[in-house]
């Protein structure tokens, strides 16, 4: 029976494509770090040294660079989990809005951000939202059908031995606690639970 230990180890990444996990890996690092960049340009002198001389013009390098870092790491997280088609294009999907989002932000901060005639701070948060949603949308279906697949928490495994032959069976956790009290003692029919192992066993 697979212990706790080797469900949640490293073990769960053997016979995936190394250069698969390593370009993920490097894609979500790299987005984590143009967001840390990001605020770092804002609130330290990191900006100077960019060759962002103004708040400006830091405030810009700043919004560019979180604005790629988000999307870059959701896309990194599905390229390293097992996702299906569906959801590495709904990421791209999601990712390709993002992108719009910052190309409209990189075109509109300052000239045409708030306070304009002609103001496009709302199509750009906008634009970004939406596109951020489906890719985040996605990387949670990719997670939670990831963590079902490999998370032995719906069933119980149990090793049944009769006449000397032994076989591991699965059953519903539900049905193992009343298992558990039948033959406890604490209710339940220990005969009837015998007979459905026996059956199991069988199967």
């Amino acid at each position: 029976m697979e212990s706790l230990g080797d469900a949640y180890a490293g073990s769960r990444w053997e016979g995936r494509d190394p250069r698969r996990v390593a370009a993920g890996g490097t894609l979500f690092a790299l987005g984590l770090l143009a967001v840390v960049a990001g605020i770092l340009v804002v609130t330290t002198s990191l900006s100077a040294v960019a060759g962002a001389e103004t708040t400006t013009e830091a405030q810009w390098l700043a919004g560019v660079l979180a604005g790629l870092g988000v999307p870059a790491s959701m896309a990194g997280v599905v390229v390293v989990l097992p996702a299906s088609r569906r959801q590495r294009l709904g990421v791209l999907v999601g990712a390709a809005g993002c992108l719009a989002g910052v190309a409209l932000f990189a075109h509109a901060y300052p000239t045409k951000w708030t306070g304009t005639g002609q103001s496009l701070a709302f199509p750009t948060a906008l634009t970004y939202f939406l596109g951020g949603s489906v890719a985040f949308w996605f990387v949670f279906t990719a997670i939670a059908s990831y963590r079902l697949r490999n998370t032995p928490g719906g069933t119980v495994q149990l090793e049944l031995t009769r006449q000397g032959e032994t076989k591991t069976v699965e059953v519903p956790r539900d049905q193992y606690r009343q298992y558990q009290q039948a033959v406890r003692g604490d209710g339940g029919n220990t005969e009837q639970v015998i007979q459905e192992l026996e059956e199991k066993f069988e199967e």
